[in-house]
């Protein structure tokens, strides 16, 4: 079985290396753009203007995650972004993904990428990439935002060239038991604790000054007696109305005068 080759070195890896493919596009469309005269950025108008005149080729993209492991039970991850022949997969160019500078995208055209690539002898070029969907330019910003995450690249340019840990440091647990001739001392209340206080001793003082006293002649728990009933309190109006002592004279002498068709006739 032959060894597998490291894409941008072209050395044999180790058989125990392991290879995921983070991201693959089948067609993209290569340019030879012309050098960078703007620091803002580079503008993919120039690169497709007179009919693409600039494309040289049409390549396969793939993003491919290598993890060595080390002598020290660990493992070395490093991410290069291949340009293959779609037909035989023969490589094209590579460009190792280790600052995010690697990749610029343009500044008119989400589809369109400005990409470093290495070759033998440590020979860099700018090679212009163009997606034909903006779904597949999407997914490969993604997979780049991901190995940045694994290769801990961060946003701002600097390489840390280690993959992160994935196990995390336990807590280190404090003991909050009490030790002999320890004790514990609880302050409860304070300025505002004694201003409740205070109040709360006035509002009883305050309470009993307004107390009602007891009624006269009772005692503690005596029931008053239920009100009357309505046969009652109707019989005490008829013997109210039947003791009353009625006026004497007419009403005509009391200065009532209705007429010659009052209500009184």
């Amino acid at each position: 079985m032959e060894p597998t080759i490291d894409p941008s070195t072209g050395r044999p890896l180790p058989a125990d290396a392991i290879q995921r493919i983070l991201f693959i596009a089948p067609s993209v469309h290569v340019y030879n753009i012309p050098p960078l005269t703007s620091t803002k950025g580079y503008v993919a108008a120039s690169w497709t203007a007179d009919n693409n005149k600039r494309q040289i080729f049409t390549a396969r993209l793939r993003i491919l995650e290598t993890a060595i492991p080390t002598s020290n039970n660990d493992e070395a991850v490093k991410t290069d972004i291949l340009l293959e022949d779609p037909s035989n997969g023969q490589l094209f160019a590579a460009a190792p993904y280790t600052i995010p500078a690697v990749v610029e995208q343009v500044l008119d055209s989400s589809r369109f990428f400005a990409l470093r690539v290495q070759g033998e002898g440590g020979r860099k070029a700018v090679l212009g990439v163009g997606f034909e969907e903006r779904s597949e330019a999407f997914d490969f910003s993604v997979s780049l935002q991901e190995a940045r995450k694994t290769l801990g690249i961060d946003d701002d340019g600097k390489a840390g060239g280690k993959k992160p840990e994935k196990k995390e440091k336990a807590a280190e647990k404090k003991d909050f038991s009490l030790k002999d001739g320890e004790t514990i001392t609880v302050n409860i209340g304070g300025r505002a604790g004694r201003r409740n206080q205070v109040k709360s001793e006035e509002f009883i003082r305050d309470m009993e000054v307004f107390s009602l006293p007891p009624p006269p002649g009772g005692s503690v728990g005596t029931f008053l007696p239920p009100p009357p009933s309505a046969q009652d309190v109707k019989a005490q109006k008829r013997l109210s109305q039947n003791l009353e002592v009625p006026l004497s004279g007419s009403i005509e002498d009391l200065g009532f005068d209705d007429g010659e068709f009052g209500e009184f006739q």
